[in-house]
């Protein structure tokens, strides 16, 4: 009976055994675990959590390994709250995090993107797999258009710009645009090639080329390239600058340009510019009708084709035409013929030329021009710029000797502004030099040198001279005026005399007498003498008859002895006046402390009243020179009166 009971047990243990292998029909085999997403950008530090969050904090003893090739390579142990990292890539940057089996990597690098494991035996949990993605943003987009340029009529496709983003994790996706939109690939017509680099540090950098075939249309067209990529905080995109390319075809028309586009005058600087559709602008010919013949004739432009008319004259009026020759397809084109119109006045005249005309006469004066155009006529007063009247004539009636002098005449064109001609006309009116001034006096200093000029009109024109010896000077403001300038020396004969200046024609003579003062700075206070600012710098030649660097009005020296009169007499007052007070207040008489007036009281029967009354009629100039004797300044208000009440 063993034998067979062996023989059972032995069937029924393969049976098991057979089983086993081949697995029981209705026995789901255990699915894998999902592994956690973990997202970090380059160079930051990412938790690794061993576990749900409930469950990890809990964990005293676990370990962590790094998944490579289906592999498990230990990298961090957990005993007991201490960590303990494994040799190699990650023993430095890997730490302990609180009191579980949580650990920190810090540091991260592209090369971080894999999966991780944390195995758990106390408390015994399912392991957990981590897998971390890395991100990083690209560059700043860098774009290089073709300098070279396209030509329209090539049917291959062309480069027309590279687009380089450096850097990036993982690689971004680069997206063409024209004109802000965006290009896809067409067979013939659009192509994309894209390549990139993979750097030491795991970085990307992605280089895309893209090739077109680009039409006249495009010669202003934008191209730009933008990358797009994702990082933990979600989608973003960089953008390149904008480019052009440059397309060349052939012109299809050809015209003339004139520059200022405006109505042009003679004067003007004018350019003449041929222009055509075609880029690049082909070889220019400018031709100019014959005014005689009616053929165009051509004319010399500088290199660049252009003419320039600098100024432009009337003689340049005229058709002009633009001829162009394509070098590449020889073909030949020319514009419409364009017209230069160069406005012009010229040739203005005024008649009578010389007008003369005794006072109380009348004149006519007719003003004629030539133009291309209607004239407008003005009459301006030359002196004053007072307009007279409009129209070519105009009419002087009952002429009076200050009429006499220069008449403009203005020739203008309405409809071209600043385009206008004048001409000027001196009207004489007859009579006998007319003096600016008849009598001047003049303050000097002896041994100055004094500049004293003189003016006369008349006509005719006439001539001036002097009663002293001097160097003169003369010069004529207008055909009617002479002014004269004599320099001289101030000599005690010439106080005496004076100068005079006689200006005389052919219809009388007229005079000028100039009375020299002699005035010194030692009759001067200092503020007299900054007030009158006396100088002996010499004049201007052409300053007028009135105006004179040394005419000051100054005291008279005649009144020197009023001076020391009234000097003395204020003395004599003042000494009087002191003792008075004196001998009052040593009375006891007399109050302390007060101002303003004091009334000196006496008995009753010795009250009669006198008022002495000490009131300077010297001019105003006489009272500083007093005040400068005396050392006395007169306060602020002070009109050169006391009033002294005494009560005999």
């Amino acid at each position: 009976m063993g034998l067979p009971w062996l023989v059972c047990a032995f069937l029924l243990a393969a049976c098991c055994c057979c089983r086993r292998a081949a697995g029981v029909p209705g026995e789901e085999k255990q699915p894998a675990p999902t592994p956690e997403l973990v997202e970090a950008e380059v160079g930051s530090t990412v938790l690794l959590k061993c576990g749900a969050s409930h469950s990890s904090g809990n964990v005293s003893h676990a370990d962590w390994f790094l998944i490579h090739k289906e592999r498990q390579i230990p990298i961090f142990h957990v005993r007991q709250g201490q960590g303990q990292n494994e040799p190699g890539e990650y023993e430095h940057r890997l730490s302990l995090q609180g009191s579980g089996a949580n650990v920190v990597l810090s540091q991260i690098t592209p090369h971080d993107e894999r999966t991780f494991l944390c195995k758990s035996k106390r408390p015994r949990l399912q392991d957990h797999y981590i897998e971390l993605q890395v991100y990083k943003a690209p560059e700043e987009p860098t774009i290089q258009a073709n300098v070279v340029g396209i030509h329209v009529d090539r049917k291959e496709l062309r480069e027309v710009a590279t687009c380089v983003g450096r850097n990036g994790y993982p690689i971004p996706q680069v997206i063409w645009y024209k004109n802000r939109q965006p290009l896809q690939e067409e067979e013939n017509r659009v192509q994309i090639q894209s390549s990139q680099i993979v750097e030491s540090s795991g970085l990307y950098t992605l280089q895309s080329v893209l090739h077109a075939q680009l039409a006249k249309e495009d010669k202003n067209a934008q191209f730009y390239c933008e990358l797009s990529y994702r990082l933990p905080s979600g989608n973003h995109m960089k953008e390149s600058r904008e480019v052009t390319v440059p397309v060349f075809y052939p012109a299809e028309k050809v015209w003339v340009e004139i520059e200022p586009m405006r109505a042009l005058k003679e004067g003007d600087r004018v350019k003449i510019t041929c222009l055509s559709d075609g880029n690049p602008q082909p070889h220019f010919t400018i031709n100019k009708e014959n005014s005689i013949t009616g053929e165009m004739e051509e004319i010399i432009t500088d290199e660049n084709g252009i003419l320039a008319l600098e100024p432009a004259q009337r003689q340049h009026n005229g058709l002009y035409q633009c001829q162009s020759l394509d070098l590449e397809t020889t073909i030949t084109l020319s514009s419409d013929p364009q017209e230069l119109l160069v406005n012009y006045v010229s040739d203005v005249q005024v008649s009578p030329s010389a007008p003369e005309a005794q006072e109380g006469d009348s004149l006519t004066l007719t003003c004629e021009a030539e133009s291309n155009q209607a004239l407008e006529f003005q009459w301006l007063r030359d002196k004053t710029g007072q307009l007279l009247g409009k129209g070519p004539v105009l009419y002087l009636n009952n002429l009076k000797r200050q009429e006499a002098g220069q008449y403009l005449c203005m020739a203008s064109v309405p409809n071209v502004p600043g385009l206008n001609r004048t001409q000027l006309v001196s009207v004489g009116i007859f009579g006998s030099p007319w003096m600016a001034i008849k009598e001047r006096k003049v303050w000097v200093q002896e041994n100055a040198v004094l500049n004293l000029s003189c003016e006369a009109s008349g006509h005719p024109q006439p001539t001036i001279s002097w009663n002293v010896n001097g160097s003169v000077t003369e010069w004529n403001p207008d055909p009617q005026t002479v002014v004269s300038t004599l320099n001289v020396l101030v000599t005690p004969e010439l106080l005496k005399t004076g100068a005079e200046c006689t200006a005389s024609n052919s219809l009388g003579p007229n005079t000028t007498i100039i009375i020299l003062k002699l005035v010194t700075l030692t009759t001067l206070t200092p503020d007299f003498s900054q007030t009158t600012g006396l100088s002996t710098s010499t004049a201007s030649p052409h300053s007028r008859a009135n105006s004179t660097s040394t005419e000051k009005k100054l005291p008279p020296p005649e009144s020197k002895g009023v001076v020391i009169v009234a000097v003395i007499v204020c003395i004599l007052v003042l000494a009087l006046l002191g003792a008075t007070l004196y001998f009052f207040y040593k009375k006891g008489k007399l109050p302390c402390g007060r101002s303003g007036k004091q009334e000196i009281t006496l008995p009753p029967t010795r009250k009669s009243e006198f008022v002495v009354e000490v009131k300077s009629d010297k001019f105003p100039e006489e009272m500083a020179l007093l005040q400068g004797s005396n050392g006395d300044k007169r306060a602020p208000g002070d009109q050169g009166e006391k009033y002294i009440d005494l009560k005999h």
